[in-house]
C-alpha cells in the first residue's frame, strides 16, 4: 500500500519506478533534476519528481547497500533502478512523515516489473530480483554493517561534508539534516497590493493554512502550483524563500529613498530580487537588471510583466556580462556610477540543497575554487562602478566559506576603500515547520545564504 503522500496511483508503479531511474542515470551522467526530468511525460511528472527527490535525499545509504550486494557496479541503468528500489525501500514500515511508503514485496515486484518492461534493463531482472529479495531477509544485518558510513549517514558525497567539518565545527550536522528535509513553499507579499495579515485571513478564509516568516514573507503548510495560488497571477505574491527575501531590505536599509536611486542588480534572473527592490521603493528608485543569459531575461520580464513592475522609468533588462561593463556600461547607463549594487554571485548553490536535492551530487570539490574566481572577478569588476558613499551587497545562496567569509576577507585586504557594513554573513539552513505543519523556532524557516554589505568610503579631502 502506498501512503496518502505517495506519487498517485493511478499510473502503474513500475511505470514511475522506470521513469525515475532513468532520471537519475541523467544526473548521475550530469544533468540537472530539472532538465532531467523535462522528457518525462506530463502525467506522469509529479509523481516522478516527488519520488526522483526522495532517492536523491537516500542515495548515499541506497549506493552502500548496493555495493553490498554486488561486488561489481552494474551498468548505469540497471545501477539506478536498483539504488531507486533501496532508497525507497531502505526504512521499511518505519517510514518518515511525508516519504513515499510501498509495501515491500510490491516494491520488488513492481522493480522486477520495471526492469522486464526496457531492453537496457531485461537481461538484468533476475540479477536485481535476487538483489532486491536478499535485502528484504537481510534488512537490518546490512544497515547495521553500515552504519557509521559518512555517505550512508548523510547522504552527502565525502568531500562536502568533510568540508562543512571544517567551514562549520559546530553546525555541520544541522546543515546535512536540514538538507535532507523538503523546504516548504515560502511567499512574498507584494505590500504595493495588499498588507501580509490581510492576505493571511484570505487565506485562512479559503482552508489554506500558512505561517509569518520574516517582515513580508509566508510559509505555506503544503505546497501547490503556482497558479492555484490567490492572488499570484494579480502580482500580490511571489515565491521567494524568506532567506533570499532579506536581500533588498538588507541593501536599501539606510539609504535615502526619496531621492533618486540608480541600483544595478547584476546575475538577476530570474528577476525576484529585482521586483523586491522595486517594491520597496516604488518613487526614484531605477534599477539595471543583468544577466548573461537573454533566455533568463525574458523569466525577469515575465516576472516583472506578472508584478506590473515594468515601468521603463524604473527598470531596464539587459542581456550582458557583469564582468565586461565596459560592453554594457557606457552605451546603456551612461557611465553613471550606481548608488547601490546586488551582487547575486554564481555559486555552487550548496545553501538551497533542501530545494534542490540533486546539486549535491552533481557538485564537484573542484567547482568551489573556480567559481571562487568567478566571483572575485565580479567583486573587483564591478566595486568600481559604485559610487563613493555607495554600497555593494554580495550574496550566495552558499554555504561554503570559501564562497562567502572568505572572499570578502580577502576583497577588504585588497580594497582599503572597501568598509563591512553590519551583514548576517552565513545563514545555516533550517527549518521553522516541523512535520505535523506546525511553526517551530518562531518560524525561521529559511535556505543557506551569505550576505556581506560593503559601504565604498568617499576619497580623503584634499588638504
Amino acid at each position: 500500500m502506498t501512503s496518502p503522500h505517495s506519487p498517485s496511483t493511478s499510473v502503474p508503479l513500475w511505470r514511475q519506478l522506470q521513469a525515475t531511474a532513468a532520471v537519475l542515470t541523467a544526473i548521475r551522467a550530469g544533468q540537472s533534476a530539472t532538465t532531467a526530468l523535462e522528457p518525462v511525460e506530463p502525467a506522469l511528472r509529479p509523481g516522478v519528481q516527488a519520488l526522483v527527490f526522495h532517492v536523491l535525499r537516500s542515495l548515499g545509504k541506497a549506493e552502500a547497500l548496493r555495493r553490498k550486494l554486488a561486488q561489481r557496479t552494474p551498468p548505469p541503468q540497471v545501477d539506478s533502478l536498483l539504488c531507486t528500489a533501496l532508497a525507497l525501500g531502505w526504512q521499511g514500515d518505519q517510514v518518515e512523515e511525508g516519504a513515499p511508503s510501498y509495501d515491500a514485496f510490491t516494491l520488488v515486484d513492481q522493480t522486477v516489473e520495471a526492469s522486464k518492461r526496457q531492453s537496457t534493463t531485461r537481461p538484468q531482472a533476475s540479477f536485481i530480483n535476487a538483489c532486491l529479495r536478499r535485502f528484504l531477509r537481510e534488512r537490518e544485518a546490512m544497515l547495521d554493517a553500515i552504519d557509521g558510513e559518512p555517505m550512508a549517514t548523510w547522504n552527502h558525497p565525502r568531500w562536502w561534508i568533510e568540508r562543512l567539518r571544517h567551514d562549520h565545527p559546530k553546525r555541520w550536522r544541522d546543515i546535512l539534516q536540514a538538507n535532507n528535509t523538503q523546504a516548504p513553499m515560502a511567499l512574498r507579499v507584494n505590500l504595493r497590493k495588499t498588507e501580509r495579515d490581510d492576505y493571511l485571513e484570505r487565506l485562512e478564509s479559503l482552508g489554506i493554512l500558512a505561517f509569518p516568516v520574516g517582515d513580508r514573507g509566508l510559509l505555506l503548510e503544503r505546497a501547490r502550483p503556482v497558479h492555484d495560488i490567490p492572488g499570484f497571477d494579480a502580482g500580490e505574491v511571489s515565491v521567494q524563500d524568506a532567506g533570499a527575501q532579506l536581500a533588498a531590505p538588507l541593501l536599501l536599509k539606510g539609504l535615502d529613498l526619496a531621492r533618486p536611486l540608480r541600483v544595478l542588480d547584476a546575475c538577476a534572473a530570474p528577476g525576484g530580487k529585482t521586483a523586491h527592490l522595486l517594491e520597496l521603493a516604488p518613487q526614484g528608485l531605477h534599477v539595471t537588471a543583468l544577466d548573461i543569459d537573454p533566455a533568463r531575461c525574458e523569466r525577469i520580464h515575465q516576472n516583472l510583466a506578472r508584478l506590473q513592475l515594468q515601468s521603463p522609468e524604473q527598470v531596464m533588462v539587459l542581456a550582458a556580462d557583469a564582468r565586461e561593463p565596459q560592453t554594457w556600461w557606457p552605451q546603456h547607463c551612461g557611465s553613471q556610477p550606481f548608488d547601490a549594487i546586488l551582487l547575486d554571485a554564481p555559486c555552487t548553490a550548496s545553501g538551497i540543497v533542501r530545494r534542490h536535492p540533486d546539486v549535491r551530487w552533481l557538485r564537484r570539490d573542484s567547482d568551489i575554487a573556480q567559481l571562487a574566481i568567478i566571483q572575485a572577478a565580479l567583486l573587483s569588476t564591478l566595486w568600481p562602478l559604485v559610487k563613493p558613499g555607495g554600497r555593494l551587497l554580495y550574496s550566495t545562496c552558499s554555504v561554503f566559506k570559501a564562497e562567502g567569509d572568505m572572499q570578502i576577507q580577502t576583497f577588504l585586504a585588497h580594497n582599503t576603500d572597501a568598509r563591512l557594513l553590519p551583514s548576517p554573513g552565513h545563514l545555516i539552513p533550517q527549518n521553522g515547520i516541523n512535520a505535523h505543519g506546525l511553526p517551530e523556532n518562531g518560524t525561521r524557516d529559511h535556505d543557506g545564504f551569505f550576505y556581506a554589505l560593503l559601504h565604498k568610503q568617499p576619497a580623503p579631502a584634499a588638504l
